[in-house]
């Protein structure tokens, strides 16, 4: 891969700072950095990133020393070891406690009254010493001033992961920007620089942790925990340690069956049990610090405990038994749902599903086991409500699930930022309880005192020039970084960061990309399924819309639309009751046809298409207006993006010119497709008299 690429850099550009004042200063700050502490590991890192960025950006080459000079600016760096909260738990010899990755910055004055500048930076552990030389680099990359740069940082999550789901075949599930970076024919890859750049990205947004292969695990996956497995997967480890990532593998339940000679996976079977704690030996004699185990389970044919008449709770502290000795942590996937649906059945609501499995065995689940729930009742649709699961449960420990990578929301072929999104998720209060319910304070642990919480997401990456397809997909994964890392940051904000970092600081362009992408959600959204009814996409491939493509399916996602209405009832009196696993007041929110948000309309109720929104609109107007006008912005993209025109390199210019360019086609094709077919469904024509076919 060409390495100097502009795409392969991604936000990580470390563009030369022009000769200004603020140059002068970090230069001569830079020019001499005072390293306190010996500095293996993660620190080694830490240092190589501050030389990078120093003589890319600055023009100077460090020069470490361990004592300070008696004259002249310099940096301070080293770590800063302070009492270690309440509640820690080590993960072979990991703290999963977020204090400890920590960092401060902090400007010294000069014991001489002199105008040299001194600036101390100090980790509460290599993590946080790194995270803090990226916050500095960062700082500096945007044209801040020292005095903007002061501050004491603490993660608010403590478990900030990325699933991949990459097959050992080279392939990714729901992967659109090339083959997998790990593995290649069967086996992981030899040259192991390309996973180091990614440790690298991620640990410059402050993922911590990373589970390298699909929750669908396959045959040869399913050997990575065999001794002959091990060691390929250790050298992986090593790469992401590094950085302060741990490193997690997705398990197949029925190992003990598939390749144990077990003769059953059955969780309370002591035979199986003993299996499983051999296998968690044997990993952690390869990898001292793994994290543990991620687990698809009971789950669109995936095998779990199910099948011997147990439940979830069995099943997953099994499993916990089996890390615990090691500190090891189980993460158990909540997507659970019936997938052979009879779709004549109106009663079965796939939206229900996880609630019902798991709400149950609230405080039946060991400690080291945490429940992944996505952000929706249903599969990362581009609207849904928040998932019910998230207040009920307040006695187990969570992690909200997010994608990254763009299945539902346009395969990275589309330009659809998600922060905005994943914003409307951590801020929507779920009414648990009387103050403070919000999401994010449910999976950062204070509002019910969990020992372990966190996010994870999807990745958008694979092994192309670009990582993330489209160029500005990368906004994407750098977002989710930043996001949960402090959920208080505005969607905006964020933008306008990555836009500067990848980009630039010219105005005009920073100003047009963030404009293109705090619009693209919306417009996304106004083309493609209307009123949160989700899912009128092409069966499997998820690419295109196919209005009726999962009417009939067994896999339970219907809109219900006749020549009458459309919509799903799931209020308490006359539908399935899915509105009745939320609070009040959001359960009676939901549950009024007339105080329902309009956004979330068709996901709660079946309508006539002359029911009236709250913006004055019908339905059927609403959708024939919104396609529309979703097209037209879709092309409005381009027309922004080409005023860009010479002011950014020709390779990336021509790669966001040209999906663009395929997005505004692309959008034209779902107006004409979702306007034909609820034009014909209902027979009310547009009030506007445009076009439909």
């Amino acid at each position: 891969m060409g390495t100097e690429s502009t795409l392969y850099k991604a936000w990580l550009q470390y563009n030369e700072v022009g000769e200004t004042a603020l140059r002068r200063i970090y230069g001569e700050m830079l020019n001499r950095i005072v390293v306190a502490e010996e500095t293996p590991g993660t620190c080694a890192a830490a240092l190589r990133e501050l030389e990078s960025g120093a003589k890319s950006m600055l023009g100077v080459n460090p020069v470490f020393m361990n004592v300070a000079p008696s004259g002249g600016s310099f940096l301070r760096i080293g770590l800063e070891m302070g009492e270690t909260p309440g509640g820690e738990s080590t993960v072979g010899g990991r703290k999963w406690v977020k204090e400890e990755e920590a960092f401060s910055l902090k400007k010294v004055s000069a014991a001489d009254g002199g105008d040299r500048l001194e600036f101390k930076l100090t980790g509460r552990s290599p993590s946080g010493l790194l995270y803090g030389v990226f916050h500095l680099l960062r700082g500096i990359a945007l044209g801040l001033s020292p005095e903007k740069l002061e501050t004491e940082e603490c993660p608010v999550n403590r478990l900030r992961m990325i699933n991949q789901w990459d097959n050992a075949d080279g392939s990714i599930e729901r992967g659109y920007a090339g083959n997998s970076i790990f593995y290649e024919d069967g086996k992981i890859v030899t040259d192991t620089s390309r996973i180091r750049d990614y440790a690298r990205m991620l640990a410059s947004v402050g993922i911590n942790a990373i589970s390298i292969n699909n929750v669908n695990v396959h045959e040869i996956e399913t050997r990575f925990i065999t001794e002959e497995g091990l060691p390929d997967v250790a050298r992986v480890a090593d790469v992401f340690r590094e950085y302060g990532i741990a490193l997690f593998l997705s398990i197949n339940f029925a190992a003990p069956l598939a390749i144990g000679g077990v003769g059953t996976a059955d969780p309370l079977d002591p035979n199986v049990r003993q299996w499983w704690a051999e296998t968690a030996n044997r990993i952690y004699r390869h990898i001292p610090d793994f994290g543990g185990f991620v687990v698809k389970a009971d789950s669109e044919h995936r095998p779990g405990p199910f099948a011997y008449g147990r439940d979830h709770a069995d099943g997953a502290n099994m499993l916990a038994g089996a890390l615990e000795p090691h500190g090891g942590l189980v993460i158990w996937r909540c997507f659970v749902y019936n997938c052979m649906q009879d779709w004549r059945d109106r009663s079965t609501d796939r939206a229900r599903a996880a609630y019902d499995h798991f709400r149950p065995l609230d405080g039946k689940f060991r400690d080291n086991v945490l429940l992944q729930i996505k952000n929706g009742p249903m599969d990362f649709q581009v609207r849904e409500p928040v998932s019910p699961l998230f207040g009920t449960m307040s006695r187990t420990n969570q992690v909200l699930e997010f994608q990254i990578t763009q299945e539902y929301t346009g395969q990275q072929r589309h330009l659809c930022y998600l922060i905005p999104q994943w914003k409307q998720v951590l801020d929507f209060d779920t009414h648990a309880v009387s103050k403070d319910g919000q999401v994010k304070n449910i999976v950062e642990g204070s509002l019910f005192g969990m020992k372990f919480s966190g996010v994870a997401a999807v990745s958008n990456i694979g092994n192309g020039e670009c990582w993330t397809g489209h160029p500005l997909a990368q906004a994407n994964l750098y977002g989710y970084g930043r996001l949960i890392w402090n959920p208080d940051l505005s969607a905006e904000e964020i933008a306008d960061e990555w836009t500067r970092l990848t980009f630039g600081n010219d105005k005009a362009v920073v100003d047009k990309i963030t404009q293109m992408l705090m619009a693209s959600l919306s417009i996304y959204e106004s083309y493609t399924s209307p009123l949160g009814v989700g899912w009128m996409v092409v069966p499997h491939y998820h690419y295109g819309p196919d209005v009726d493509g999962y009417e009939y399916s067994r896999w339970g996602t219907y809109h219900f639309a006749d020549r009458d209405g459309i919509g799903v009832d799931r209020t308490a009196a006359t539908g399935t009751g899915y509105v009745t696993q939320y609070y009040d007041p959001n359960r009676q929110l939901y549950d009024s046809v007339k105080k329902c948000p309009d956004e979330l309309l068709l996901f709660f109720h079946h309508v006539p298409y002359s029911h009236r929104l709250h913006s004055g609109n019908t339905v059927i107007q609403h959708i024939y207006d919104t396609h529309f006008a979703g097209a037209e912005a879709a092309e409005g993209l381009g027309l922004i993006w080409s005023a860009l025109k010479g002011r950014i390199d020709a390779e990336r210019y021509e790669a966001v010119e040209s999906r663009l360019a395929e997005q505004a086609e692309h959008a034209k094709h779902w107006r004409d497709v979702i306007n034909t077919y609820f034009y014909r469904k209902s027979g009310v024509p547009d009030k506007m008299g445009r076009r439909i076919y």
